[in-house]
């Protein structure tokens, strides 16, 4: 029986995703592989990596607004058609798009969290100061906390298909 109270408890610890439950003595379970503790966070929190991303492009300086980035990330950027896995691809990228002066804005977003992840989804639009364009896009960002702030491991970004 205590085997079968052992299984449920790892299985119980896979699906949640975090630390492991106590054991029956007290103590964390050794036998769980995963022992991740998870950080609190909230949908503000969350949502304000947008601001602070959008902050960063705000400087000028591709260096930080890749900095928002963790190391193995990759960027599906709205103006270029190549995947961006490294930093030195995401500064390129940057490079170019900082020209234009951006400025984005959310119009409309849902945010889900989990255990140490957390994904923003929705629409946004960017009004370009060097021109006063506007382009209407859809995005997604998933972020990961790395122990110390939260990073962007996905960032995928398209204009929208049907113009209004």
């Amino acid at each position: 029986m205590r085997n079968i109270s052992t299984l449920s408890a790892a299985l119980a610890v896979v699906l949640a995703g975090c630390a492991p439950a106590p054991s029956e003595s007290g103590s964390a379970s050794t036998q769980s592989a995963h022992t991740e503790i998870c950080k609190a966070t909230s949908e503000q929190e969350i949502s304000a990596l947008f601001d602070r991303w959008n902050r960063s492009l705000q400087t000028g300086d591709p260096h930080k607004v890749v900095a928002n980035y963790a190391e193995h990330s990759v960027l599906l950027a709205t103006v270029s058609n190549k995947p961006r896995l490294t930093p030195a691809e995401k500064e390129d990228y940057f490079q170019y798009f900082l020209k234009s002066k951006p400025m984005g804005k959310i119009d409309w977003r849902t945010i889900e969290i989990g255990c140490n992840t957390a994904i923003d989804a929705g629409l946004y639009t960017f009004t370009f100061g060097a021109t006063g364009a506007q382009v209407k896009a859809r995005y997604t960002y998933t972020y990961k906390w790395d122990g110390k702030q939260w990073l962007i491991t996905t960032h995928h970004s398209s204009a929208m298909p049907e113009k209004s």
